[in-house]
């Protein structure tokens, strides 16, 4: 390897990294922030073979010294040991990764909030119309920001039920009908000027904390954590750990929108549960509701390189 093979600078080829990658819309909103805030400003005019091990301990320190948190500190470390394995592995540029150092990639996640049916109704009431099923379909169906983000109205079933619990296809029915323009490419959620969602557009817009602690949620939940409402009702209604992990994506194929349905009569089970609970959490009495199962073709197996927190969650699909 020549000595000016790792005469690159790091910002500029961490930069093409990110611009290169196949990504899902909020990863790749994601990398750039941790890269533009994180990363870039410490090491960006660093050539790749001058960044050591003693370089990336400096600069962790350096992060959190500066008011980072280690769950930020966690997220760009992770971001530069992969744009640096490109580095080694594909491109040649440098010999070994620096980002070799024990425990840098992970830290402590305390346990989240979990809010309840009334609160997320409840939420979902001081939110502007056009986010509230939005928030509805969040807690309910177990989709991610991203893909509720890139929802289209094409992904979205309502005379199949393609989201099972029920409450959510009411909420998705109204939205569809008064604020979602007919064209079957036309997002479900979008921002201010019709655009794709931003995570921080949209807490600007609805004013979010401010918005949770009227809704009587604790200081700091955040919009991912209305998964776990839906993760915990399929919980209830008698979900094993490993359909589970099936509803809530944790087993994802791909980064990608790919919605696909309940693949046995469990499924449907879990659902009918789910929905009779979230009844009882509205103070409404509703019959659980059966449906035949559809089967689909089972995903593949997750490959290197899918980003763990990019797959499909919940039950929506894409038809037709």
């Amino acid at each position: 390897m020549p000595p000016e093979a790792g005469e690159v600078e790091l910002g500029e080829y961490g930069e093409q990294w990110i611009a290169e990658r196949k990504l899902a819309p909020r990863t790749r909103e994601l990398y750039e922030d941790h890269f533009r805030l994180h990363i870039r400003p410490h090491l960006g005019k660093l050539m790749l073979g001058a960044i050591k091990p003693a370089t990336i301990r400096t600069w962790r320190k350096r992060l959190l010294d500066g008011g980072g948190t280690e769950p930020q500190a966690v997220k760009a470390y992770c971001l530069l040991r992969a744009i640096l394995n490109t580095a080694v592995k594909d491109d040649g540029i440098i010999r070994e990764n620096p980002c070799r150092i024990r425990g840098y990639d992970r830290y402590h996640t305390p346990e989240r909030p979990v809010a309840t049916v009334e609160q997320v109704y409840r939420l979902a009431d001081e939110m502007p119309p056009r986010f509230r099923a939005l928030v509805i379909v969040a807690a309910l169906s177990g989709l991610r920001w991203g893909e509720l983000a890139a929802l289209r109205r094409a992904d979205v079933d309502l005379a199949e039920g393609v989201i099972r619990v029920a409450a959510a296809v009411a909420a998705l029915r109204l939205h569809l009908l008064q604020l979602v323009d007919a064209d079957q490419d036309a997002l479900v959620f979008v921002g201010d000027q019709g655009g794709l969602l931003r995570t921080g557009n949209f807490r600007r817009a609805v004013k979010w904390a401010e918005t949770v602690r009227k809704a009587g949620l604790p200081v700091g939940f955040h919009f991912h954590d209305l998964r776990h409402t839906g993760n915990n009702l399929a919980a209830a209604a008698g979900a094993s750990t490993r359909e589970l992990m099936h509803r809530m994506g944790h087993a994802s194929m791909r980064a990608a929108l790919i919605y696909q349905h309940a693949t046995s009569e469990r499924d449907r089970e879990i659902a009918d549960g789910m929905d009779e609970r979230i009844a009882r959490g509205q103070g409404k009495k509703v019959p659980p509701k059966k449906s035949p199962t559809k089967k689909v073709a089972r995903p593949r197996r997750p490959r290197k390189g899918d980003d763990p927190d990019d797959g499909t969650g919940g039950v929506v699909a894409r038809v037709g």
